[in-house]
Parts: structure tokens; sequence; C-alpha cells
């Protein structure tokens, strides 16, 4: 299975990728550095990486899906609700390619990233 590794400051997410265009694109462009920038109940940032909406992108994530926002081009990682929300759901600001998952406990991860820190993306062999 192909795999992505996600850095951010002494933390590390495995990335399984799934079959899709956004997950080749992501992958095709790694390895690449960007810095976080923090919304409540999400981490994202820039990827080089250019595609379209797919079919099957939306706005409402469950835990450990990591997505792409076209508008903006960036890796979005959500950890919890958003403003955006409806309760406890993790809903983004507009509809996001989903291309990979993780087991990762992204809230324990994330929660304390702060805006600036060095993130890097990288392929695992």
């Amino acid at each position: 299975m192909r795999k992505l590794k996600i850095v951010i400051g002494n933390h590390a997410v495995e990335v399984q990728l799934y079959d899709t265009p956004t997950a080749d694109a992501i992958l095709a462009a790694a390895p690449f550095e960007a810095r976080a920038t923090i919304w409540p109940g999400e981490v994202y940032f820039q990827a080089p990486v250019h595609v379209e909406r797919e079919e099957a992108a939306r706005d409402v994530v469950e835990s450990g899906e990591l997505a792409f926002r076209i508008e903006g081009e960036v890796i979005i990682m959500g950890y919890g609700p958003t403003p955006c929300s409806e309760g406890d759901e993790i809903r983004f600001a507009s509809q996001a390619n989903i291309w990979g998952r993780t087991d990762a406990d992204l809230v324990g991860l994330l929660a304390d990233v702060e805006a600036g820190q060095l993130v890097r993306v990288e392929s695992v062999e």
C-alpha cells in the first residue's frame, strides 16, 4: 500500500493513500515543505499540487481522513469540530477531495500545533 509521512514539529503521521488522482498528485509532489495554518478543528498547509475537484469531494469527513481543498491548494487535517460544524462533526468550509487516511490520534497530535510550524511531507518506502 502507498504511504506518506507528514511531520509537524515533533509529531509524525503516517497516511495510507487512496486510489485517487489527488493522492497520485500529492505522492508525485513529495517531498515538500510548508508552514502550518490553524483553524479551529483543523490544521492545513499549502501543497504544490494542482488537481480538479473529484466527484466524491465532500465537506464532512470522518476522523483520520485527509483532504485537499482545491481553493488555495491546501492539505487539510481535520481533527474536531470547526466553526462550520453541526454538533461534533468535522466539517470544512468547502468541499475537498479525500485522498488518504491515518489511524493516528489526530486530536492528540494536532491540538497543540502552532501556526507557522514547519510541515514536511515525504513518501514512505
